[in-house]
């Protein structure tokens, strides 16, 4: 049987482990810190923040958590070097997060992105 889906960011938190909750709280505020204009949601029975559509994603699993930045990780490679990393997916422990520069940097991109992605549909609605 399926647990319920958590019905909020702050929910889905507070039914993890310490070591987990806390890992992800702070990825959480540096989320927040470089895109404070995003809204939070539960998309995909995770904890995402959007802004001109899903912007990130973060979670836990049994073993590790994971930021789910979407079709960047290409252009982060050598920066991840030593994270378990599958296409949208970085995975780390609780214990050796994502160093917070990295975060910042792949936040800004992904806001860029949408930002762009967003511009392209609003300039093509006025043709």
């Amino acid at each position: 049987m399926m647990k319920p889906p958590a019905a909020s960011v702050d929910d889905y938190l507070a039914k993890l482990p310490a070591d987990q909750r806390a890992a992800l709280e702070s990825l959480r505020g540096q989320i927040r810190a470089v895109a404070p204009d995003a809204s939070e949601a539960i998309s995909y029975g995770l904890p995402t923040f959007k802004l001109n559509g899903n912007l990130v994603h973060f979670g836990a699993a049994a073993k590790h958590c994971a930021f789910y930045p979407g079709a960047v990780i290409d252009a982060f490679a050598e920066r991840l070097k030593g994270f378990e990393t599958a296409k949208g997916t970085i995975r780390f422990q609780p214990d050796a997060p994502l160093p917070p520069d990295l975060v910042a940097d792949i936040v800004r991109h992904r806001v860029a992105g949408n930002a762009a992605v967003a511009a392209e549909r609003k300039a093509r609605k006025r043709r």
